[in-house]
């Protein structure tokens, strides 16, 4: 469908379901939870005043103190060129909604002023409705509005596209990254640019917390060893665990309310607590209580069943359960119901039935294996996959291999899952293309992914000697893939 007839048939839609109608069709669920959200908001679909509005001097101090300004290199040199030359405009909003940076088109600009889509205006559903930002940061996932999806009516000569970016220390929502444009601009691209601009932030804000981890710890560390042989632990000031003395079990993540002394470290004992510069010294008295977590090991490579091994039990699993648990496996922090339905089903999903799924899936698994609020595993888990990507990222491409029983779930048609499962096949492709080992070659080729693929058997049929007994092999694979 061209985009003056999606345009027209939306705003036909638009204006049946607003105004009573019996509409033919109706808006796609991700729209119609956010008009139904931004309604009971009291959000006016007639709406002609701007979103509220942050004084300068306000907006200067919130972008001063904003996480988002560290990444602000990456994302300008992801979004604002491409977004200049077609004719939109990136914008960068904190967790609230409020637009803090603006970059683009000046012509874009300029008729984004006329709807206050400008520095210091919130664009969260509550102050106006369906739209990509304040729904992106609504739901926690990319999403795209376009035209008459907009709840109010004169935003509906625009269309977005917009991701949120979370805080890799803590899981929090930090805000959204989109791209804006007027109506004649949109582009099936949108939602990937915008989604790899906030994984590309998520990345480069991991890795400056990866460094401030390693200063504190070398700033710290003598704390700690000072206790001599006194259990403790080293904590961030967001309460992640950076080391403990002697090695024993403690969450990931310790809770430290403000000018606490004391803490509950979950197995019935107290800590004390002492802030230090940078972070906490905790002191660990009496005996631990000796808690243990179920192990899940996730097979979700290659062509065979998925199975998941719950305390040595194995359990064959159904596509939809394992991809389900592909997600979770892939997103430890968790995940709502809305985000596992965006990720299986796309605009199309419903989050009754990822509820439903979470539900039984729970019951095959067994206790202390899930958790809800949001969505994620709590067992001690590991999976083929993930392995697979760290052995990769490692440098480890043998131990890669080993792993590599050939493409992610692959008839799995998730969304999010064809990228993991696309980028992890081309990684280990590319990988072994410039490892120039045969042997290497030869175990890829030997998977369900490197099989039929040409250029791994041209490359083989170069580097293998003519006396190797596997050249004739290779040889006839590659006649028959030229053929």
């Amino acid at each position: 469908m061209d985009t003056p007839e999606q345009a027209r048939r939306l705003s036909e839609l638009y204006d049946e379901v607003l105004g009573g109608g019996r509409a033919p069709d109706a808006p796609r669920p991700l729209v119609a939870a956010s008009w139904e959200r931004s309604l009971a908001a009291s959000v006016d679909p007639e709406l002609d005043a701007p979103p509220v509005i942050i004084d300068s001097d306000a907006i200067e101090e919130l972008r001063e103190h904003h996480p988002l300004r560290a990444v602000l290199p990456v994302l300008r040199q992801t979004l604002t060129t491409i977004a200049d030359e077609a004719s939109h405009i990136m914008i960068i909003t904190d967790a609230r909604g409020t637009i803090l940076w603006r970059e683009g088109s000046s012509e874009v600009k300029r008729q984004a002023d006329r709807i206050a889509l400008s520095e210091g205006a919130v664009w969260s559903e509550d102050n106006i409705g369906t739209n990509g930002m304040g729904t992106s940061l609504a739901v926690g996932a990319p999403v795209q509005i376009h035209s008459a999806e907009h709840l109010v009516r004169r935003i509906h000569e625009w269309t977005c596209a917009a991701a949120p970016v979370h805080d890799p220390d803590t899981g929090k929502l930090l805000g959204a990254v989109d791209v804006s444009g007027p109506l004649s601009t949109v582009h099936p691209a949108m939602v990937a640019l915008v989604t790899a601009a906030a994984q590309l932030a998520e990345g480069q804000l991991r890795v400056r917390m990866a460094a401030a981890d390693e200063m504190l710890r070398a700033r710290n560390m003598r704390h700690l060893m000072a206790l001599g042989d006194a259990p403790g632990a080293l904590l961030t000031p967001s309460g992640r665990v950076l080391a403990v003395q002697p090695l024993e079990w403690l969450p990931n993540r310790l809770i430290v309310p403000d000018g606490a002394d004391r803490i509950d470290l979950g197995d019935g004992r107290e800590g004390l607590i002492e802030q230090l510069d940078e972070g906490y010294l905790l002191r660990i008295p009496g005996t631990p209580v000796r808690r243990t977590r179920p192990s899940l090991r996730l097979k979700l490579l290659g062509a065979g069943q998925p199975i998941a091994v719950v305390a040595g039990r194995e359990i064959a699993l159904t596509l939809r359960r394992a991809e389900v648990l592909a997600l979770l496996l892939l997103h430890p922090a968790g995940l709502t119901a809305e985000q596992l339905m965006l990720h299986l089903y796309g605009d199309e999903g419903n989050p009754t039935t990822v509820r439903a799924e979470m539900h039984r899936l729970r019951n095959l698994l067994g206790g202390g294996v899930l958790d809800t609020k949001p969505y994620r595993i709590i067992a001690d888990v590991t999976g083929d996959v993930t392995d697979a990507q760290l052995a990769l990222s490692n440098g480890d491409l043998p131990g890669a291999l080993d792993l590599y029983a050939g493409p992610l779930l692959a008839r799995s048609d998730a969304p999010a899952l064809r990228s993991e499962r696309d980028e992890l096949d081309a990684t280990m492709r590319r990988a072994v293309l410039d490892a120039d080992d045969p042997d290497l070659l030869w175990r890829f080729a030997q998977t369900t992914t490197g099989a039929e693929d040409l250029e791994i058997f041209e490359v083989l049929a170069t580097g293998l000697p003519a006396t190797d007994p596997r050249h004739p092999a290779v040889v006839a694979r590659l006649d028959r893939l030229a053929r």
